[in-house]
């Protein structure tokens, strides 16, 4: 049984502090993203039900394909954890905390010098044919960071202002998210991804600003990033769908962020009957946004040439209705903090094709990791 509560904001944090499990979504009032709700619980469930809250971590690749990850992740994430909330309320994307941080350094464990080195390499994959594309992903980390949550998502969430926005405490860790990307929406039997390929910055300057999103949208570079992200997720979803039924609704659509112009477009199809929800995630789990093409190889070249553990970076979390429906974001433009260590990381990338630039593709790096880093001054 629900339980909906009505609390003043000065009250919401130290409620929330009561429970061991807990999510905050924010649609940030885009047409379409999370629904507006808080819920917390006590106890875990084993599998995805309605009512439910959803986590996926990265590696939990590895339970479906005959992958393995070379390295372990220190911010010590559950491969997956669901819970259903007892405790329930509308969410009006502010917790009304404001508290300063103690300083503590920020690191990227992966020097420019070394970026441009392993994406030429990469891009020796590609001349070999191993690959066509690969999300290519450095790290920033702090150790002995001790900040606020709920203050770091408020200044995040301001700063973004993302459809698939959160706030989630998984026990002493914690998950503070401005994702702009809808890695699968269910409604009754149709399935929708929006694969993200393709970014820009913003200009404060409106006339500059809309000869950047041209730029973007007309660019060959992105456009083949975007369409062959969007193979392999009509791919994936042709293992579910009814025949015939996989459609890509839209091609090089570009949707503008605070921060940054992206290039989306919209995959859907129909699915078969009695398609469970751990069928859809078997399917289509990691997102094609977030791994390359082919996906599997990509996935392996990942763990070669990252420098560390992805841990939920590039996982998903989202919410079950009573109906079975539900939205699932990818897990970017986020910040991951383990409480109990102290430890504290968030990591950014992009597309790496035969096409690209390594000294771009470095700037674009640092381009989504500025928000981030903003956030935790």
């Amino acid at each position: 049984m629900l339980i909906f509560l009505h609390i003043w904001a000065m009250d919401l944090t130290s409620e929330l502090k009561k429970f061991r499990y807990f999510f905050a979504f924010s649609s940030n009032k885009h047409k379409q993203g999370f629904v507006n709700l808080i819920g917390a619980s006590d106890k875990l469930q084993h599998e995805s039900t309605s009512n439910c809250f959803n986590f996926i971590n990265y590696d939990y690749k590895n339970r479906i394909e005959k992958l393995y990850s070379i390295k372990s992740s220190r911010l010590n994430f559950p491969n997956t954890l669901f819970f259903k909330p007892t405790f329930i309320q509308k969410f009006n994307g502010d917790f009304g905390v404001k508290q300063a941080n103690k300083p503590f350094f920020l690191n990227c464990t992966t020097t420019k010098e070394e970026y441009i080195e392993k994406v030429k390499a990469l891009k020796q994959h590609i001349q070999l044919g191993d690959i066509y594309e690969i999300n290519y992903c450095i790290t920033f980390e702090a150790k002995n960071a001790e900040i606020n949550p709920f203050d770091v998502f408020n200044k995040l969430n301001a700063l973004s202002q993302a459809p698939y926005s959160a706030l989630v405490k998984m026990d002493d860790r914690y998950i503070i998210c401005a994702s702009p990307e809808l890695f699968l929406s269910k409604r009754g039997h149709k399935l929708i991804t929006k694969p993200i390929k393709g970014t820009a910055r913003r200009s404060t300057n409106s006339q500059e600003d809309e000869q950047i999103k041209n730029e973007l949208k007309n660019s060959l570079k992105e456009r083949t990033e975007n369409v062959m992200i969007v193979d392999v997720a009509r791919n994936d979803f042709s293992r579910i769908a009814k025949k015939g039924s996989v459609t890509v609704e839209k091609l090089y659509d570009i949707e503008s962020y605070q921060q940054v112009h992206q290039m989306v477009s919209t995959v859907s199809c129909e699915m078969k009957n009695g398609i469970s929800f751990n069928e859809i995630i078997h399917a289509t789990f990691p997102m094609a946004s977030m791994t390359g093409a082919p996906k599997i190889r990509a996935m392996q070249l990942i763990d070669e040439y990252e420098t560390y553990n992805r841990g939920p970076f590039s996982g998903t979390i989202g919410y079950v209705d009573e109906k079975g429906d539900f939205d699932l974001n990818v897990l970017i433009r986020s910040i991951f903090y383990n409480e109990k260590e102290k430890y504290l990381s968030f990591s950014v990338g992009s597309a790496i094709t035969h096409l690209c630039d390594p000294e771009k593709e470095y700037e674009e790096c640092l381009l989504k990791a500025a928000a981030l880093i903003k956030s935790l001054e």
